[in-house]
């Protein structure tokens, strides 16, 4: 029996919708907020309209590319957290108002599982992509979480290290905005690297125990590093922005890199995937290559249309909990923290 589920992805500020029939990706639409430019950063209060907004034509949009109708819908899959909060309400509402429409089970969806499992998603343009074995590590990175993931099943999942105060796709959107960089600066951090010498400034990484991951003493060393300098050289970041992205990048995937080898030692797994907005990075896709060369790994990456917040990830988690009857009721509520989830 074919199982066909709609996803619906709200957590920021992009609303996305996909359909995914037996787990093969039959459309993915995403409509994204360019008002938050202008604002350094994403207002939540403008992104809650705006997925107001844009909810009801990106579903349409979404079925009408899948061929498929609301009545042909077996489940619905909603992301519940983290997120903003009144995003998040926009697309939990829209979602159970469909499930009593259509009579059709709702699932809620984990954010940030949603990113790790986006590798499963089967693309008709590729698909014999390789998936992950289990047990695999995940080394989960966007805009505001950095973490090494055990993931031994498709919905079972340990976090085993994270971030205790800035994550890395922070670190990058700050420091570029200290230099001038347009919002999001992580994109713009990643091109500008690549015509710039890595080697040509030091910053310092931050110590932590464990597995877990710090920035943000990397983002505050190097605001000092450039206050010092623009006061000697006013001019200072315009002549070397390419260099100071350069030394920026190397250096936050350097920490990200060191924390996942050495737990890729520590469970010995060579099973190992990038995931989130910040697996999009260049320098990240070379560095886990490199790694997976010297080590032994077998490496995964997301195609770039799934690193971002996109439904396919949420439609894909939605898939596994329908097969395991993992259903949610009606009184669900959002959580704009993952640990509330």
């Amino acid at each position: 029996m074919e199982i066909t589920i709609l996803g619906i992805e709200s957590s920021c500020d992009d609303t996305s919708a996909a359909v995914i029939r037996d787990g093969v990706l039959l459309s993915n639409v995403i409509a994204s907020q360019a008002v938050h430019a202008e604002y350094g950063g994403v207002i939540p209060e403008l992104a809650s309209r705006a997925h107001g907004q844009n909810i009801v034509p990106v579903v349409d949009a979404a079925l009408k590319r899948a061929g498929v109708t609301p009545e042909q819908v077996d489940g619905i899959a909603v992301t519940r957290g983290p997120g903003l909060l009144g995003s998040l309400l926009v697309g939990v509402s829209f979602a159970k108002g469909f499930a009593i429409a259509q009579n059709t089970p709702l699932m809620e969806v984990n954010h940030l599982q949603g990113h790790i499992l986006a590798h499963f998603v089967t693309r008709p343009d590729d698909p014999n992509k390789p998936k992950p074995k289990f047990p695999f590590l995940c080394l989960l990175v966007s805009g505001g979480n950095s973490q090494i993931v055990l993931v031994r099943d498709y919905l079972d999942m340990e976090i085993i290290g994270s971030t205790i105060d800035d994550a890395a796709g922070e670190a990058f959107d700050k420091c570029a905005k200290v230099m001038g960089l347009p919002y999001p600066g992580g994109p713009l951090i990643d091109k500008l690297a690549q015509e710039g010498d890595p080697k040509a400034f030091k910053f310092a990484k931050p110590t932590v125990g464990g597995f877990d991951y710090s920035f943000s003493g990397l983002k505050t060393s190097f605001l000092y590093f450039l206050r010092d300098h623009v006061a000697e050289e006013p001019d200072f970041i315009e002549q070397h922005k390419a260099d100071l992205c350069a030394s920026l990048q190397v250096t936050i995937i350097d920490i990200l890199m060191n924390k996942l080898i050495k737990a890729a030692k520590q469970y010995d797994i060579t099973e190992i995937a990038l995931a989130g907005g910040v697996s999009a990075n260049s320098g990240l896709r070379a560095a886990l290559a490199t790694a997976g060369e010297k080590y032994g790994w077998a490496t995964y990456v997301p195609p770039i249309n799934l690193t971002t917040d996109n439904a396919a990830m949420i439609a894909i988690t939605g898939y596994y909990k329908y097969l395991r009857e993992e259903f949610a009721g009606l009184d669900m509520a959002p959580a704009a923290r993952a640990a509330d989830l």
